[in-house]
């Protein structure tokens, strides 16, 4: 069922952190295309200001220039708030690796300002990303809440730890909090460019340039893919979920399976590429395969994801051959 068909009060505000990002954005535009109002805050570290030019002047849309490492601007954010749609983030495993001291300062007290800041200001849902980073080694596959190995990463740790505090923050302040762990989601608006871009719009671009994209390791490493509208639906379920449920952590992906050679070769098949890709060494931290279970999201959000990989995969090469 598309996020689409979901109801809110045409008075409901949303306030999006990293509202500038790739996930923030596809947020932003979502929610105003159902007729509420959207306050997006971003620092502009990761996000960038042409993700949101485009709804600059809808009058339902405000953009607020700040850090959520800065807890008066959380404060100042929430206000008049019913949702929080918490993605304000640093991602990658490999550069928590190399900083793990900013991931302590962005992740954590960032997401630790935002919730407190919601329960002083009233906000009725408090949703936050988390990752499928968090099962560590587990090597169960699919992935199952309650399941987690050890740690690997700076940034795994973060989001564990941000998960715990939404625990807490139901139990003893009453918040009510949802932890969404997504599974390598992809789609419009997700950079292309940097040490640390994501695989898919990474090698798009470089095969549209003729150029040959290195895959880490021997391509037989496996992701759950997760197409971008997929992620809209389970943040907005999230807000529509019963209060029983809050304080609950969620697998948020389509259940699906795809190696990365297999996507690499799908991809020089739909761009008409003949380009043979580089192998070079796994990256530090990362996990071999990840499958997700996502029973318990069905069961108690609702979620429904209505893109496969297939289907997503076709509407993000689509977007990319015409933006890029």
């Amino acid at each position: 069922m598309s996020y689409k068909n979901l109801k809110f009060p045409p008075t409901s505000v949303f306030l999006v952190t990293g509202g500038a990002g790739f996930i923030g954005s596809n947020l932003c535009e979502a929610i105003l295309s159902l007729g509420c109002k959207v306050i997006c805050l971003d620092n502009l570290s990761t996000g960038k200001q042409e993700n949101v030019d485009l709804f600059s002047d809808n009058p339902n849309y405000t953009f607020i220039l700040g850090d959520i490492t800065d807890y008066s601007v959380c404060e100042e954010a929430c206000k008049g708030v019913d949702f929080v749609l918490n993605q304000a983030a640093w991602g990658s495993v490999p550069r928590s690796i190399e900083m793990p001291l900013y991931y302590e300062e962005v992740n954590i007290r960032g997401t630790l300002n935002m919730m407190e800041a919601a329960v002083r200001a009233g906000v009725k849902k408090f949703v936050y990303a988390s990752s499928s980073s968090v099962y560590g080694d587990h090597p169960v596959l699919p992935k199952k809440e309650g399941q987690e190995g050890e740690l690997l990463s700076p940034y795994a740790l973060t989001k564990r730890v941000c998960e715990e505090y939404g625990k807490l923050y139901k139990k003893l302040y009453g918040l009510d909090t949802y932890g969404l762990r997504y599974f390598n989601v992809f789609g419009k608006r997700q950079s292309p460019d940097g040490a640390y871009a994501a695989v898919i719009p990474k090698f798009i671009k470089m095969l549209l340039n003729d150029e040959r994209p290195t895959i880490n390791g021997d391509g037989k490493q496996s992701r759950d893919f997760t197409y971008i509208d997929n992620v809209i639906e389970a943040n907005l379920r999230a807000c529509l979920a019963p209060s029983e449920v809050a304080g609950n952590t969620f697998n948020i992906a389509y259940g699906g399976r795809e190696y990365l050679i297999d996507i690499y070769y799908a991809l020089t098949k739909a761009l008409g590429k003949d380009i043979e890709p580089i192998f070079g060494p796994d990256r530090a931290g990362d996990i071999k395969h990840s499958n997700a279970d996502i029973s318990k999201a069905k069961e108690l959000l609702g979620y429904d994801p209505e893109y496969d990989f297939e289907s997503g995969l076709k509407l993000a090469i689509d977007w990319y051959v015409n933006n890029l």
